[in-house]
Parts: structure tokens; C-alpha cells; sequence
């Protein structure tokens, strides 16, 4: 478990006509006129009744072509298209933006382990160096850097482990002032509609290199979510809401006792 919170957790702060039918009855036919009998010295029959006229069929107007549609507006057209994914370039200076916006941060985290354990708490971030994670029962962890150290704590055991902060993955995140090109080393950003993904490697973590993964939402690109692979190969994704970057926190809450 202290693995898992030194590798991921402490990487949190940082991201759907017919034509209407007429009726075709025909008129009725005139009544035939009674045949009129001839003398009978004429010796001749009565003609045959003449067959009634037939009335010319209605004639109606051939139906016009439905109108075209009017054609969009150029600026509707234009956002009926999908934005164009980002460059390598924008989407590092979008995240250093975020990641800059303001030395504070809070939020509320869940934490998913390569084991399928789930875990969740808050975390709140003061820049430079001081950082929080307090996990809700019944987890007994939690994580407290004051900008020098990073404790990691027990409190069912009683138990405080102490590291640097530059052996964390942390340490970048805790910068005054925070340049994701030249703070580690990226190796790929990816940028689609669900999101964008700017993955990179620390060989400077406790225990060897840790492979990280920071998902930025692709409309607000703020921090969404992280996903971190420790040295030994374990994975954890921790996924953030309600992010608050006003409000500064009490700075005792981020103490440790050494």
C-alpha cells in the first residue's frame, strides 16, 4: 500500500408527399337518352343508345420541386467539424497553463489499483512544495509533504515513513513555476476527442523509473486524471473531481513531524 501511495497518490494535484390524393372517381356518366321507337311501317329497329361522353380527366398542376435547404452559415459549419487535434507544442503549453493557473488546488480523488482495490479522499495542493493527501476511511493512510519531505503516515499502525521530495514524482508538480518540457522527459502526447494524454518517464523516483500519464479534459483541459506504472510495474489510476483552484488552505494541515 505505501508503494502504491508513493508512486501515484503523490502525483495527484497534477483533466449523440404524396401528392395529397385526389379522388380519381370519375363523373357519372350522362344518362342515355331513351331510344325513340320508328313508325312501324319503317321496319327498322331503334337505334342503339349512344354511349354517354366521357368527361375529361381533372388536370392539376405538376407539384414544384421541394426548395433547397439554405446553405449554413460558415461559422455553423465550421463548428459542426471536429477541432483538430493539438500539437505536441500546444498541448504542453495548455497543460503548463492549467498546471500554473494558481499555487492552490483542491480536490476529491478516487484511486483504482492494478488489483482492482478502489480507494478515495481529497487532495489539496499549496505551491511551492506542500501537498496533501487524506484518504477516507476505512483507508488509514495518508500522504503530507511541507515542501521538504514527504511523509506517509498510518494511523491504524501508528507509523510515519519519511522520503525526500525529489525522490517522488511529485517533485515537479510542486514547482513554483512548472515547465512540463524542460521538467521531465516527454516521451509521447496524444490529443482526441477524449481527451489529451501527455506521458513521460522519472528515473529519479524511489525505487527505479516510474512511467506517468497526465489526462487533461479536451474542453477545459483541466487535470482529469493520472495514471501512474511504478518501478516494479504496478499501475494505479486516480481520477479527480470538483477541483477548486480559489481558496488557499491552512497551512498547518500540511506539517510533518520528523
Amino acid at each position: 500500500m505505501k508503494r502504491t501511495v508513493i508512486a501515484a497518490l503523490c502525483l495527484s494535484f497534477a483533466y449523440a408527399l404524396a401528392i395529397p390524393a385526389f379522388a380519381e372517381d370519375k363523373p357519372a356518366a350522362k344518362p342515355a337518352k331513351a331510344a325513340t321507337a320508328k313508325p312501324a311501317q319503317a321496319k327498322a329497329q331503334a337505334k342503339p343508345d349512344k354511349p354517354a361522353e366521357k368527361s375529361p380527366e381533372p388536370q392539376f398542376a405538376p407539384q414544384a420541386a421541394p426548395a433547397a435547404a439554405p446553405a449554413k452559415p460558415a461559422a455553423e459549419a465550421a463548428l459542426a467539424k471536429p477541432p483538430a487535434p493539438l500539437t505536441r507544442e500546444e498541448a504542453l503549453k495548455r497543460a503548463d497553463a492549467f498546471l500554473n493557473a494558481s499555487p492552490v488546488l483542491s480536490a476529491d480523488f478516487v484511486q483504482m489499483n492494478g488489483d482492482g482495490k478502489r480507494a478515495e479522499g481529497k487532495l489539496v495542493v499549496h505551491r511551492p512544495g506542500r501537498m496533501r493527501f487524506e484518504y477516507a476511511r476505512p483507508s488509514t493512510m495518508e500522504v503530507v509533504s511541507d515542501g521538504e519531505m514527504v511523509a506517509v503516515r498510518d494511523h491504524k499502525l501508528n507509523t510515519q515513513d519519511l522520503y525526500f521530495i525529489n525522490q517522488t514524482p511529485l517533485k515537479f508538480l510542486l514547482k513554483e513555476k512548472i515547465n512540463l518540457d524542460n521538467d521531465v522527459n516527454v516521451q509521447t502526447v496524444v490529443s482526441d476527442d477524449s481527451g489529451t494524454t501527455i506521458a513521460f518517464e522519472d528515473k529519479t523516483t524511489f525505487g527505479g523509473t516510474s512511467r506517468i500519464k497526465l489526462i487533461f479534459d479536451s474542453k477545459t483541459f483541466q487535470l482529469k486524471q493520472w495514471e501512474v506504472t511504478d518501478p516494479q510495474g504496478f499501475e494505479t489510476l486516480v481520477t479527480l473531481f470538483n477541483i477548486e483552484r480559489m481558496k488557499a488552505p491552512d497551512p498547518t494541515i500540511f506539517t510533518v513531524k520528523r
